[in-house]
Protein backbone atom coordinates (compact mmCIF):
# COMPACT_ATOMS: atom_id res chain seq x y z
CA UNK A 1 0.00 0.00 0.00
CA UNK A 2 1.70 3.10 -0.86
CA UNK A 3 2.75 5.58 2.04
CA UNK A 4 1.58 8.89 2.18
CA UNK A 5 4.99 10.03 2.86
CA UNK A 6 6.55 10.53 0.06
CA UNK A 7 10.83 9.83 -0.63
CA UNK A 8 13.14 12.22 -1.58
CA UNK A 9 13.65 9.77 -4.45
CA UNK A 10 12.04 7.37 -7.17
CA UNK A 11 13.29 5.30 -9.29
CA UNK A 12 9.76 4.92 -11.61
CA UNK A 13 9.90 8.86 -11.49
CA UNK A 14 13.73 8.93 -12.98
CA UNK A 15 12.72 6.43 -15.70
CA UNK A 16 9.73 8.96 -17.01
CA UNK A 17 11.29 11.66 -17.27
CA UNK A 18 14.78 10.50 -18.80
CA UNK A 19 12.06 8.73 -20.96
CA UNK A 20 10.20 12.39 -21.70
CA UNK A 21 13.73 13.53 -22.24
CA UNK A 22 14.33 11.07 -25.04
CA UNK A 23 10.88 11.98 -26.79
CA UNK A 24 11.81 15.83 -26.73
CA UNK A 25 14.95 14.92 -28.20
CA UNK A 26 13.28 12.82 -30.80
CA UNK A 27 11.42 16.08 -31.49
CA UNK A 28 14.59 18.31 -31.92
CA UNK A 29 15.37 15.53 -34.37
CA UNK A 30 12.30 16.06 -36.65
CA UNK A 31 12.34 19.32 -35.90
CA UNK A 32 16.08 19.42 -37.30
CA UNK A 33 14.68 17.38 -40.46
CA UNK A 34 11.67 19.59 -40.95
CA UNK A 35 14.32 22.71 -41.25
CA UNK A 36 16.49 21.08 -43.25
CA UNK A 37 13.97 19.82 -46.14
CA UNK A 38 12.03 23.15 -45.62
CA UNK A 39 8.60 22.10 -44.40
CA UNK A 40 8.34 23.87 -41.69
CA UNK A 41 5.69 26.01 -43.18
CA UNK A 42 3.41 23.96 -44.78
CA UNK A 43 0.42 23.93 -42.25
CA UNK A 44 0.02 27.20 -42.27
CA UNK A 45 -2.90 27.20 -39.74
CA UNK A 46 -2.42 26.49 -36.10
CA UNK A 47 -5.22 24.18 -34.60
CA UNK A 48 -3.44 22.00 -31.28
CA UNK A 49 -6.44 19.82 -31.10
CA UNK A 50 -8.40 19.19 -34.54
CA UNK A 51 -4.66 19.68 -36.30
CA UNK A 52 -3.88 16.04 -35.02
CA UNK A 53 -5.57 14.83 -38.01
CA UNK A 54 -4.06 15.00 -41.13
CA UNK A 55 -5.93 15.37 -44.30
CA UNK A 56 -8.21 12.25 -44.49
CA UNK A 57 -9.55 12.85 -48.27
CA UNK A 58 -8.51 14.15 -51.77
CA UNK A 59 -10.50 17.76 -51.12
CA UNK A 60 -8.43 17.83 -47.54
CA UNK A 61 -5.66 17.61 -49.25
CA UNK A 62 -6.82 20.19 -52.09
CA UNK A 63 -7.28 22.62 -49.51
CA UNK A 64 -4.37 22.55 -47.66
CA UNK A 65 -2.12 22.96 -50.59
CA UNK A 66 -4.07 25.29 -51.43
CA UNK A 67 -3.53 27.41 -48.52
CA UNK A 68 0.41 26.52 -48.76
CA UNK A 69 0.43 28.80 -52.04
CA UNK A 70 -1.22 31.90 -50.55
CA UNK A 71 2.68 32.25 -49.04
CA UNK A 72 5.45 33.62 -50.04
CA UNK A 73 7.69 30.37 -49.99
CA UNK A 74 5.46 28.78 -52.66
CA UNK A 75 5.37 31.60 -54.67
CA UNK A 76 9.11 32.47 -54.62
CA UNK A 77 10.60 29.18 -54.15
CA UNK A 78 8.48 26.23 -54.86
CA UNK A 79 5.85 27.49 -57.84
CA UNK A 80 4.74 24.87 -59.83
CA UNK A 81 5.28 22.21 -56.71
CA UNK A 82 3.21 19.03 -57.77
CA UNK A 83 0.41 17.70 -54.83
CA UNK A 84 2.87 14.70 -53.95
CA UNK A 85 6.19 16.92 -53.44
CA UNK A 86 3.51 18.75 -51.31
CA UNK A 87 3.18 15.76 -49.29
CA UNK A 88 6.20 14.79 -48.43
CA UNK A 89 7.19 18.26 -47.07
CA UNK A 90 3.54 18.48 -45.52
CA UNK A 91 4.35 15.00 -43.57
CA UNK A 92 7.56 16.01 -41.71
CA UNK A 93 5.47 19.31 -40.59
CA UNK A 94 2.62 17.43 -39.50
CA UNK A 95 4.59 14.45 -37.59
CA UNK A 96 6.69 17.52 -35.52
CA UNK A 97 3.41 18.88 -34.31
CA UNK A 98 1.96 15.09 -33.49
CA UNK A 99 5.43 14.45 -31.54
CA UNK A 100 5.00 17.52 -29.96
CA UNK A 101 1.25 16.22 -28.71
CA UNK A 102 2.83 13.12 -27.54
CA UNK A 103 5.32 14.54 -25.69
CA UNK A 104 2.67 16.61 -23.61
CA UNK A 105 0.25 13.99 -23.54
CA UNK A 106 3.81 11.55 -21.94
CA UNK A 107 4.61 14.71 -19.42
CA UNK A 108 0.84 15.30 -18.62
CA UNK A 109 -0.69 11.84 -17.81
CA UNK A 110 2.27 10.03 -15.91
CA UNK A 111 2.61 13.78 -13.71
CA UNK A 112 -1.17 13.49 -12.77
CA UNK A 113 -0.68 9.44 -11.81
CA UNK A 114 2.82 10.09 -9.81
CA UNK A 115 0.79 12.90 -7.46
CA UNK A 116 -2.19 10.77 -7.39
CA UNK A 117 -0.07 8.10 -5.90
CA UNK A 118 1.98 10.28 -3.97
CA UNK A 119 5.20 9.01 -5.29
CA UNK A 120 6.27 12.11 -6.54
CA UNK A 121 9.28 13.51 -4.71
CA UNK A 122 7.18 16.59 -2.98
CA UNK A 123 10.72 18.82 -4.46
CA UNK A 124 10.01 17.94 -7.60
CA UNK A 125 6.39 19.00 -7.63
CA UNK A 126 6.53 22.34 -8.93
CA UNK A 127 9.74 21.89 -11.05
CA UNK A 128 7.58 19.32 -13.16
CA UNK A 129 4.50 21.52 -13.16
CA UNK A 130 7.03 24.29 -14.64
CA UNK A 131 8.42 21.75 -17.09
CA UNK A 132 4.80 21.04 -18.32
CA UNK A 133 4.13 24.78 -18.28
CA UNK A 134 7.34 25.50 -20.54
CA UNK A 135 6.31 22.49 -22.64
CA UNK A 136 3.05 24.20 -23.41
CA UNK A 137 4.84 27.98 -24.01
CA UNK A 138 7.09 25.82 -26.55
CA UNK A 139 4.13 24.53 -28.36
CA UNK A 140 2.62 28.70 -28.78
CA UNK A 141 6.37 29.73 -29.61
CA UNK A 142 6.53 26.96 -32.36
CA UNK A 143 3.92 28.60 -33.88
CA UNK A 144 4.74 32.00 -33.32
CA UNK A 145 8.08 30.58 -35.10
CA UNK A 146 6.00 29.49 -37.86
CA UNK A 147 4.02 32.76 -38.47
CA UNK A 148 6.87 34.61 -39.03
CA UNK A 149 7.42 33.09 -42.70
CA UNK A 150 3.70 32.95 -43.86
CA UNK A 151 4.05 36.58 -44.54
CA UNK A 152 6.93 39.15 -45.91
CA UNK A 153 9.04 35.88 -45.77
CA UNK A 154 9.66 32.24 -47.41
CA UNK A 155 11.15 31.19 -43.94
CA UNK A 156 10.99 31.71 -40.33
CA UNK A 157 12.93 34.81 -38.25
CA UNK A 158 16.32 33.14 -37.19
CA UNK A 159 15.62 35.02 -34.04
CA UNK A 160 12.61 33.04 -33.28
CA UNK A 161 13.79 29.64 -34.82
CA UNK A 162 17.27 30.42 -31.85
CA UNK A 163 13.91 30.58 -29.86
CA UNK A 164 12.08 27.82 -30.59
CA UNK A 165 15.41 25.52 -30.15
CA UNK A 166 16.92 27.06 -27.03
CA UNK A 167 13.39 26.43 -25.49
CA UNK A 168 13.78 22.67 -26.22
CA UNK A 169 17.16 22.54 -24.97
CA UNK A 170 16.14 24.29 -22.10
CA UNK A 171 13.28 21.68 -21.23
CA UNK A 172 15.85 18.39 -22.37
CA UNK A 173 18.60 19.68 -19.98
CA UNK A 174 15.75 20.44 -17.16
CA UNK A 175 14.45 16.33 -17.94
CA UNK A 176 17.46 15.26 -17.29
CA UNK A 177 18.46 17.24 -14.80
CA UNK A 178 15.16 16.21 -12.84
CA UNK A 179 15.65 12.63 -13.46
CA UNK A 180 18.95 12.54 -12.27
CA UNK A 181 17.70 13.98 -8.91
CA UNK A 182 14.63 11.78 -9.16
CA UNK A 183 16.92 8.93 -9.04
CA UNK A 184 19.45 9.41 -6.89
CA UNK A 185 17.57 11.80 -4.30
CA UNK A 186 18.23 15.05 -2.45
CA UNK A 187 22.00 15.28 -2.20
CA UNK A 188 23.17 14.58 1.52
CA UNK A 189 25.73 16.62 1.46
CA UNK A 190 26.37 19.54 -1.31
CA UNK A 191 29.87 20.30 -2.36
CA UNK A 192 32.04 23.50 -2.21
CA UNK A 193 34.24 23.03 -4.96
CA UNK A 194 34.61 26.03 -8.01
CA UNK A 195 33.92 23.05 -9.88
CA UNK A 196 30.51 23.94 -9.45
CA UNK A 197 31.07 27.17 -11.03
CA UNK A 198 33.25 26.17 -14.07
CA UNK A 199 30.55 23.13 -14.85
CA UNK A 200 27.52 26.03 -15.18
CA UNK A 201 30.03 27.81 -16.97
CA UNK A 202 30.43 24.99 -19.69
CA UNK A 203 26.67 24.40 -19.57
CA UNK A 204 26.40 28.11 -20.58
CA UNK A 205 28.72 28.02 -23.54
CA UNK A 206 27.49 24.83 -24.86
CA UNK A 207 23.70 26.43 -24.82
CA UNK A 208 24.66 29.88 -25.84
CA UNK A 209 26.71 27.70 -29.05
CA UNK A 210 23.24 25.87 -29.89
CA UNK A 211 21.61 29.54 -30.02
CA UNK A 212 24.14 30.07 -32.88
CA UNK A 213 24.08 27.39 -34.27
CA UNK A 214 20.15 28.24 -34.84
CA UNK A 215 20.84 31.75 -36.09
CA UNK A 216 23.29 30.15 -38.49
CA UNK A 217 20.72 27.52 -39.66
CA UNK A 218 17.84 30.12 -39.95
CA UNK A 219 19.73 31.95 -42.05
CA UNK A 220 21.05 29.20 -44.18
CA UNK A 221 24.34 30.29 -43.73
CA UNK A 222 26.46 26.74 -42.95
CA UNK A 223 25.50 27.20 -47.28
CA UNK A 224 28.38 30.49 -47.52
CA UNK A 225 31.64 29.83 -46.76
CA UNK A 226 32.69 26.18 -47.06
CA UNK A 227 35.77 26.28 -46.35
CA UNK A 228 37.56 26.11 -43.27
CA UNK A 229 39.56 27.19 -40.62
CA UNK A 230 39.24 29.82 -43.67
CA UNK A 231 36.42 32.08 -44.45
CA UNK A 232 36.64 32.18 -48.73
CA UNK A 233 40.49 32.93 -47.60
CA UNK A 234 40.49 34.63 -45.45
CA UNK A 235 40.42 34.61 -41.30
CA UNK A 236 37.84 37.44 -41.07
CA UNK A 237 34.91 37.96 -43.73
CA UNK A 238 34.57 41.22 -45.35
CA UNK A 239 30.58 41.24 -45.21
CA UNK A 240 30.61 40.17 -41.32
CA UNK A 241 29.05 43.76 -40.71
CA UNK A 242 25.05 44.21 -41.40
CA UNK A 243 23.03 47.41 -41.64
CA UNK A 244 23.32 47.57 -37.88
CA UNK A 245 24.02 45.49 -34.51
CA UNK A 246 20.55 43.38 -35.07
CA UNK A 247 21.13 42.95 -38.31
CA UNK A 248 24.47 41.70 -37.98
CA UNK A 249 24.43 39.70 -34.94
CA UNK A 250 21.51 37.73 -36.20
CA UNK A 251 20.78 38.26 -39.74
CA UNK A 252 24.40 38.40 -41.52
CA UNK A 253 25.04 35.11 -43.15
CA UNK A 254 29.07 36.36 -42.49
CA UNK A 255 28.45 36.99 -38.72
CA UNK A 256 26.55 34.12 -37.65
CA UNK A 257 28.77 31.45 -39.02
CA UNK A 258 31.95 33.23 -37.74
CA UNK A 259 30.45 33.82 -34.44
CA UNK A 260 29.49 30.49 -34.46
CA UNK A 261 33.25 28.93 -35.37
CA UNK A 262 34.56 31.33 -33.20
CA UNK A 263 32.35 29.85 -29.96
CA UNK A 264 33.00 26.86 -30.97
CA UNK A 265 36.66 26.72 -30.91
CA UNK A 266 36.40 28.18 -27.05
CA UNK A 267 34.27 25.71 -26.16
CA UNK A 268 36.26 23.25 -27.41
CA UNK A 269 39.07 24.66 -25.64
CA UNK A 270 37.32 25.34 -22.37
CA UNK A 271 36.05 21.53 -22.78
CA UNK A 272 39.78 19.77 -23.37
CA UNK A 273 41.06 22.29 -20.16
CA UNK A 274 38.33 20.79 -17.92
CA UNK A 275 38.74 17.37 -19.02
CA UNK A 276 42.86 17.42 -18.16
CA UNK A 277 42.04 19.59 -14.82
CA UNK A 278 39.55 17.45 -13.81
CA UNK A 279 41.34 14.23 -13.76
CA UNK A 280 43.73 15.97 -11.42
CA UNK A 281 41.40 17.60 -9.28
CA UNK A 282 41.08 15.49 -5.77
CA UNK A 283 37.86 17.07 -4.91
CA UNK A 284 36.12 15.62 -7.66
CA UNK A 285 34.46 11.47 -7.63
CA UNK A 286 35.56 9.54 -10.19
CA UNK A 287 31.81 9.93 -11.65
CA UNK A 288 32.88 13.48 -12.14
CA UNK A 289 36.12 12.73 -13.56
CA UNK A 290 34.40 10.55 -16.13
CA UNK A 291 32.16 12.27 -17.27
CA UNK A 292 34.17 15.22 -17.95
CA UNK A 293 36.47 13.31 -19.96
CA UNK A 294 33.42 11.99 -22.14
CA UNK A 295 31.94 15.72 -22.34
CA UNK A 296 35.33 16.45 -23.82
CA UNK A 297 35.10 13.74 -26.29
CA UNK A 298 31.62 14.42 -27.10
CA UNK A 299 32.50 18.14 -27.93
CA UNK A 300 35.56 16.98 -29.93
CA UNK A 301 33.57 14.62 -32.00
CA UNK A 302 30.65 17.11 -32.65
CA UNK A 303 32.99 20.00 -33.70
CA UNK A 304 34.04 17.49 -36.02
CA UNK A 305 31.25 16.93 -37.27
CA UNK A 306 30.49 21.04 -37.62
CA UNK A 307 33.48 21.01 -40.07
CA UNK A 308 32.37 18.42 -42.08
CA UNK A 309 28.84 19.23 -42.39
CA UNK A 310 30.05 22.93 -43.44
CA UNK A 311 32.62 21.98 -45.75
CA UNK A 312 30.25 19.07 -47.66
CA UNK A 313 27.37 22.14 -47.87
CA UNK A 314 24.91 20.88 -45.39
CA UNK A 315 23.64 17.70 -46.50
CA UNK A 316 20.70 16.22 -44.75
CA UNK A 317 22.47 12.84 -42.26
CA UNK A 318 25.53 15.23 -41.42
CA UNK A 319 22.71 18.24 -40.83
CA UNK A 320 20.90 15.85 -38.20
CA UNK A 321 23.64 14.64 -37.08
CA UNK A 322 25.03 17.70 -35.76
CA UNK A 323 21.80 18.52 -34.22
CA UNK A 324 21.70 15.40 -32.49
CA UNK A 325 24.82 14.90 -30.95
CA UNK A 326 24.25 19.19 -29.79
CA UNK A 327 21.58 17.87 -27.79
CA UNK A 328 24.11 14.67 -26.21
CA UNK A 329 26.53 17.25 -25.68
CA UNK A 330 24.45 19.67 -23.57
CA UNK A 331 22.97 16.77 -21.70
CA UNK A 332 26.26 15.18 -20.71
CA UNK A 333 27.76 18.47 -19.92
CA UNK A 334 23.95 18.60 -17.47
CA UNK A 335 25.19 15.47 -15.88
CA UNK A 336 28.58 16.93 -15.03
CA UNK A 337 27.14 19.57 -13.57
CA UNK A 338 24.97 17.65 -12.02
CA UNK A 339 27.64 15.47 -10.19
CA UNK A 340 29.74 18.40 -9.37
CA UNK A 341 27.28 19.39 -6.77
CA UNK A 342 27.08 16.20 -4.76
CA UNK A 343 30.24 15.19 -2.74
Amino acid sequence: MTSFLRSDRSRPVAIWLFAVAALVLAMVVVGGATRLTDSGLSITQWKPVSGALPPLSAQDWNDEFARYKEIPQYAQLNKGMSLAAFKTIYWWEWSHRLLGRIVGFAFAVPFAYFLIRRELPRRLIWRCAGLFALGGLQGAVGWWMVASGLAGRVSVAPERLATHLGLAFILLSAMVWSALDAWAGAPRVKAQTPWIGYAFGLMGLIFAQILLGALVAGNDAGLVYSDWPMMNGALFPKDYAGAGLWATLAHSQAAVQFNHRILAYTVLAVAIFAAVAARRARELSPEAKTLAVVVAGAVTLQACLGVATLMTHVPIALGMAHQIMAAIVLALATAFAWRVRRV
